[in-house]
């Protein structure tokens, strides 16, 4: 049986979570693939700390020890971030080592320079982990959709954002109260802008959106809101108007090019993402064959994550066994443009608050008609101070016409305040 040494950059969460999973499935794992996989060596950077499987597992704080080591075949880099990842993962494939990588972040940046690296190498880069987790929605989107022209993609694609917006929906909590929960549960960082604002969800967007639409995709392309100004005022709206408030990533395919978004937006409940709740992940997608489909299951944690790195880690090893020379190459673009964000099309829900007054409604109604945009629904409360505070729900339009509309409203002296304005997807794929 042929031996596969592995390397780990990096032994955090996802690295022992990787290495759970190569040490208690070894039968299972050598059956499937003919080959023993084993991990020779780890880099860390504290080599007294106390880590699982020290016995089985050799580590070291020098990360050319496992860089120009000749008998290892694959290199996983699960350190995250970008330097020195990426100097390292291009030095590995200068070397003839496969890599296997979990980093949303390095790829949403440097994907293209790595994958030409790696392509005149005649080396794998494989990256099934970076996005959602364990849901293996990059081998669907490479191998078993490959045939479709695809669509659209909507989903759920970051857990921390999810838990706090199903918190605040479930328990009728404020933002500030489930943020500080999610932390310290762990399931947000110290720091949680990047998933408080949808930076992240925009960055495992642009990698879908480019595998999906054969287009290069950036992260500057992507158009991205955070769920800081969601409130419990907004969530219970939503639950009048039979929605619910999610963090969705979107990405569609149109004839005048693509659009790819990130940002809050209010649900029907009867569609498939309403339902995922808590740290969960979700993908709904649509092609021309396959019609609708979606992909359900945990985005973050060690044994999830480290699953999808070790099918990659799978995948190497039998096309090492069968000594396929084929490289796998996502760079062959066909590079439709895309729309910029005042292109979008979609609904809207504003709140906001004016003066209860006659004719005060009928002169919004024509700023936003001047614009041509029309009312889907409307609800309005009473509130002291002769104030009333208004949802308007828009039929779709275009963003450059919300935009207008709102433009000419600001300057309404009968306006108090616009709270919230929040897309709708009521349509949507």
């Amino acid at each position: 049986m042929k031996r596969i040494n592995i390397g780990l950059l990096g032994y955090g969460t996802v690295g022992s979570g990787v290495a759970t999973i190569l040490i208690n499935n070894q039968y299972d794992i050598s059956t499937r693939t003919g080959s023993n996989i084993s991990i020779k060596k780890a880099f860390v950077r504290n080599l007294l700390k106390e880590r699982p499987f020290s016995e089985q597992i050799a580590f070291t704080n020098n990360p050319d020890e496992i860089i120009e080591d000749p008998e290892i075949d694959i290199i996983v880099e699960v350190m995250g971030g970008i330097e020195p990842a990426r100097s390292y993962i291009i030095k590995s494939l200068q070397r003839g080592k496969h890599i296997v990588t979990a980093n949303k972040d390095l790829l949403a940046l440097h994907g293209d320079e790595l994958f030409q690296i790696a392509e005149q190498n005649k080396r794998e880069l494989c990256f099934e982990a970076s996005v959602a987790g364990g849901i293996p929605i990059i081998a669907a989107i490479k191998q078993s959709l490959t045939a479709n022209r695809l669509f659209s993609i909507m989903g759920i694609i970051n857990g921390t954002t999810n838990y706090i917006l199903s918190a605040m929906t479930e328990q009728g909590r404020d933002f500030q109260d489930v943020l500080q929960e999610a932390q310290e549960l762990g399931y947000a960082e110290a720091d949680p802008t990047s998933d408080i604002e949808g930076i992240d969800a925009a960055r495992k967007l642009a990698i879908l959106s480019t595998l999906a639409f054969n287009t290069k995709v950036n992260l500057s392309d992507v158009f991205v809101e955070g769920i800081t100004k969601i409130t419990a005022t907004d969530i219970q709206y939503a639950k009048e108007l039979d929605c619910v408030i999610k963090l969705l990533a979107i990405a569609k395919n149109r004839k005048r090019g693509i659009e790819v978004r990130v940002h809050p937006a209010l649900l029907p409940k009867n569609h498939p993402l309403a339902t995922v709740s808590g740290v969960y992940n979700a993908i709904y997608l649509t092609g021309d064959a396959i019609g609708e489909a979606m992909f359900y299951g945990q985005g973050a944690g060690s044994l999830p994550t480290g699953s999808a790195v070790v099918s990659d880690i799978i995948q190497i090893v039998k096309n090492i066994a069968s000594e396929s020379k084929v490289i796998d190459s996502i760079n062959n673009y066909r590079n439709y443009p895309i729309k910029a964000a005042y292109d979008f099309t979609t609904s809207y829900y504003i709140r906001l608050k004016v003066k209860d007054e006659p004719r005060v409604f009928a002169t919004m109604a024509l700023y936003f008609a001047e614009a041509g945009i029309s009312f889907k629904s409307i609800i309005q409360k009473p509130r002291s101070n002769n104030n009333a505070e208004i949802v308007l729900v828009t039929h779709p339009c275009k963003e450059s016409q919300l935009r207008q509309a709102l433009d000419s409203l600001s300057s309404y002296e009968k306006l108090d305040k616009i709270y919230n304005v929040i897309r709708l997807e009521a349509n949507c794929i």
